[in-house]
């Protein structure tokens, strides 16, 4: 058997966490009347249960024998992402389901370990919080085996918080409240394939064992809510999601692809079966919970995550087809496709300035996917580009640097095809960007309008990692505006663009 946190520590003579008390339900059995009023126009009621299993490494999925967690996957959607690592945070726990929770990354709830020091739960709550707020009437509940989740991750606003020393207990503390309760957001924690990870790594059998027994679990979940007397009245959307993954040794908190990768598995309504993404990040997961009860992301929040059914691929993203695999970059597998230097139909790059030579995947504006660029080399705070999603734009001069090439810097210019203003009004210039200095470099954005000069939007010289919201003013009479990213670089860092967006 693998312990939970929470036992271990009890077994060692530590004082194991305290179950706190069952609050009272904030609906009588049966349900609401009518629907609550951040509820869903719909004839039936939404439910939310996202079960959250701690250290489960996706890449082990294939060698475990997991039949209910790839029966979701059959039915609803799967999508793998890329966590941060160090400088944002380390790839451990207290970070991982914070982002969960907020759907925001690290650099801005500010949990960056396990003490959970200096955490900013008043400017990023968590999703559970925010229902309350927006309706207190709507009834959640967090169980969880490690007691930093129902005691730190969730707030103090939620109305049940329960939790128990091992994830049996847990488990069927959680099947209880799903049959006999009429909570509209659960929120549950599985603790012990993260123990088995640390003792065993994954690709030990016990790991896959631990994986096996945590399907179980969560199969014994979906069975209580399937046996309830309500449910062919209710909308239930079940998600599945890690905090961050083990390497193959055991442990996590560090940058390997192993630790890093984790993913998002959704069934319900607008979840297509069999579907496969790969622009759905956890932080999505909060704003994809609030708004299936009804609560819409408020721009304010500046939350990182969206709504999954707001989410539309962008320009860079039609090229994952088009891929490539190595051709300088030797330290990556040899049958990873995820590079390509051919820009999207409209879009240009402009290398005039570029001397010969230097490492062919990164020559001039690229366009790239995380599991390959970020992983060309390890440390250099590449893992740090949270905010791209799918295909991006990168320019990279260091790795550019790291093979022979002929005098000067890079110096590559990414420029956007003719986007419709109206003439005499202001736009809104929007993209995501991961600015990195490691030397002599320089970003600088300009916008073109019906082809004519380009003018300053926006320079950057020093590190910046955000999603951009840009106001340019439209000259009277014009139709037509261009976007050009210019970057210059010796040996220096590197730039992402992603998500471009012009609104007029």
């Amino acid at each position: 058997m693998h312990l939970s946190r929470s036992l271990r520590a009890a077994l060692a003579g530590t004082v194991a966490a305290a179950v706190l008390p069952l609050a009272a339900s904030a609906h009588a059995a049966g349900g609401k009347e009518t629907p609550s009023s951040g509820a869903a126009n719909t004839t039936k009621r939404p439910k939310s249960l996202v079960i959250g299993i701690d250290g489960a490494t996706f890449a082990t999925f294939d060698k475990a024998k997991m039949p209910r967690v790839k029966g979701l996957m059959a039915s609803g959607m799967t999508a793998t992402s890329n966590l941060y690592a160090y400088p944002m945070a380390p790839t451990s726990s207290g970070p991982g389901w914070s982002s969960v929770a907020t759907g925001a990354w690290p650099d801005k709830h500010k949990v960056v370990d396990n003490s959970f020091t200096g955490a900013r739960h008043d400017l990023y709550p968590d999703y559970l919080t925010r229902l309350e707020t927006a309706d207190p009437a709507l009834d959640t509940a967090v169980v969880g085996t490690w007691s930093p989740i129902r005691d730190t991750v969730f707030g103090p606003r939620v109305d049940t918080r329960l939790g128990g020393v091992s994830d049996a207990d847990t488990t069927s503390t959680a099947v209880s409240l799903l049959k006999t309760t009429d909570a509209d957001a659960v929120f549950v924690h599985l603790d012990e394939v993260d123990g088995a990870g640390h003792y065993y790594g994954t690709e030990h059998r016990a790991y896959r064992e631990a994986l096996g027994t945590a399907d179980g679990q969560v199969g014994r979940m979906l069975d209580a809510i399937a046996s309830r007397a309500t449910h062919a009245d209710e909308n239930w959307q079940i998600v599945v999601t890690a905090d961050h993954g083990h390497a193959p040794g055991g442990g996590h908190g560090g940058n390997t692809p192993g630790e890093r990768q984790t993913f998002v598995i959704a069934k319900g309504s607008g979840f297509e079966p069999g579907s496969v993404r790969h622009d759905v990040k956890v932080t999505d997961i909060a704003p994809t919970a609030l708004a299936h009860l009804g609560v819409a992301p408020d721009p304010s929040w500046q939350l990182d995550g969206k709504p999954v059914g707001a989410l539309a691929p962008d320009a860079f993203d039609v090229l994952r087809p088009l891929l490539n695999s190595r051709v300088d970059e030797l330290a990556l597998p040899s049958a990873l496709k995820g590079w390509t230097t051919a820009a999207p139909d409209g879009w240009t790059v402009d290398n005039s300035a570029m001397p010969a030579g230097g490492v062919t995947e990164w020559r001039g504006w690229s366009f790239a996917t995380d599991e390959f660029w970020s992983n060309t080399d390890l440390g250099q705070a590449r893992e740090t580009n949270v905010r791209a999603r799918d295909v991006f734009a990168v320019a990279d001069s260091d790795e550019w640097d790291d093979k022979s090439h002929g005098a000067g810097q890079f110096d590559s210019t990414l420029s956007s095809p003719a986007l419709a203003v109206t003439g005499g009004g202001t736009a809104t210039v929007s993209y995501a960007t991961h600015y990195k200095v490691d030397g002599p470099q320089t970003g600088d954005v300009h916008v073109s309008f019906d082809n004519g000069p380009r003018q300053l939007l926006r320079s950057y010289r020093t590190d910046h990692n955000a999603f951009e919201k840009l106001t340019v003013a439209v000259p009277a009479g014009a139709t037509t505006a261009r976007l050009h990213f210019h970057y210059t670089g010796t040996n220096s860092a590197f730039w992402t663009i992603d998500q471009v967006g012009l609104t007029s």
